[in-house]
């Protein structure tokens, strides 16, 4: 599995996650979340096809807000994982 962040932003860390018996790190990464076309991406989880996996925050957003999207994140990540790989 390939983990991967979208092409801007800027890069904040990882977080893992075990599955089964594998870790899995993906990447954070903060950007604005509304983009050139006007268009929005929303915050959290973002799985492009199964290889490419990552946490997107609003790199506006308050600490403790950036926490609570990506302890959200990780669990959706976690399940979105394990239906993959454990089914």
């Amino acid at each position: 599995m390939r983990v991967t962040a979208h092409s801007s932003g800027q890069f904040i860390g990882y977080v893992h996650l075990q599955v089964g018996s594998r870790v899995y790190a993906l990447p954070i990464e903060a950007r604005s979340l509304t983009l050139d076309d006007g268009s929005t991406v929303e915050p959290g989880f973002f799985a492009d096809g199964f290889d490419r996996l990552g946490i997107v925050v609003d790199k506006e957003a308050s600490e403790a807000t950036v926490k609570q999207t990506i302890a959200r994140a990780s669990e959706e990540a976690t399940r979105h994982i394990s239906r993959k790989i454990l089914n």
